[in-house]
């Protein structure tokens, strides 16, 4: 009896290990998804009165596990019966994302003014706010269903030949990191101008050490927000280009001997296939419009 309680704690313990192995292995596979998810949701966030960034940020978070929640069972069972499934919503989120990050870049060159400043206006009303608060929500939470999908297929993806078992274990440990941890990171970021603004009025005196630094943050949050922007723009083409490289055995086989750097190929491949996409999704997009309008 003892001795097939200990072999079953070292069972567990091996278990645990693998899967602590195997977590990091996903969580360097998902690193460009999750940095992206931290830009996307820092921007999101930010640019609202200052009382309201939290119940945002809460509310996609809770979006957040609501995806994960729906998520994870469909993947394992994609897994288990249908694995070419896997590979082809791996492919069409990779669509996605280089469309986006094309999209972004496209806005960028255009000159097209973003909605964050619209919550900053003074003359906004409370209906409006309401409405464009729940719009930035469900635009983040979409954003973040798809984010979800890519970051558990690629996570999936690095378990497959493990035990089912090693698989959920590994892929809901990302899933939970993927949600705390960007969340989390992202509450604070949003908040930096409170806290400067806290060590400003910590004391009477002018131009104190506390003063500088609560500057420092107020002034930096902006910067920081951009930066992730940017960060996360090359991360989404870069994960896009890497999952079409790595799916695609004609791209695969495309790229292999441009004399690049493998990450600087999967980036200009995201670019390219993000740019092929605009026009598509534009005209789609003017089409299902006029649709609408008519109805």
């Amino acid at each position: 009896m003892a001795s097939g309680f200990f072999a079953l704690l070292d069972d567990i313990a091996a278990l645990m290990d693998d899967v602590a192995v195997m977590s990091k292995v996903a969580a360097k596979k998902t690193a460009g998804i999750l940095g992206d998810d931290l830009a996307v949701n820092a921007e999101k966030a930010s640019g609202f009165i200052s009382d309201r960034e939290l119940p945002v940020l809460w509310a996609i978070t809770k979006g957040s596990f609501l995806n994960k929640l729906i998520i994870l069972p469909f993947a394992f069972l994609l897994s288990a019966f249908i694995p070419i499934a896997v590979t082809i919503i791996l492919v069409l989120g990779g669509l996605y994302l280089a469309y986006e990050g094309a999209e972004k870049i496209y806005e960028f060159l255009a000159g097209h003014k973003h909605e964050s400043n619209e919550l900053l206006d003074e003359d906004i009303t409370i209906e409006e706010l309401q409405k464009l608060e729940k719009g930035r929500i469900k635009s983040a939470i979409f954003t973040d269903f798809i984010l979800s999908v890519e970051i558990v297929i690629i996570a999936l993806g690095t378990v497959t030949d493990q035990p089912i078992s090693t698989q959920i274990m590994v892929v809901t440990v990302i899933a939970i990191i993927a949600t705390v941890g960007v969340y989390g990171i992202v509450a604070l970021i949003v908040r930096m101008d409170e806290f400067g603004l806290k060590l400003i009025n910590l004391n009477e005196q002018d131009n104190s050490f506390s003063d500088k630094v609560g500057r420092l943050l107020v002034n930096a949050l902006p910067w920081v927000i951009k930066f992730l922007a940017v960060v996360g723009t090359l991360a989404l083409l870069s994960v896009a280009g890497g999952v079409f490289a790595h799916n695609i055995d004609f791209l695969h086989h495309l790229i292999e001997d441009v004399p690049l750097p493998a990450m600087l190929k999967e980036f200009l491949l995201g670019l390219v296939i993000g740019l092929l996409t605009l026009p598509i999704i534009g005209l789609f997009k003017k089409l299902f419009g006029k649709k609408k309008d008519k109805h």
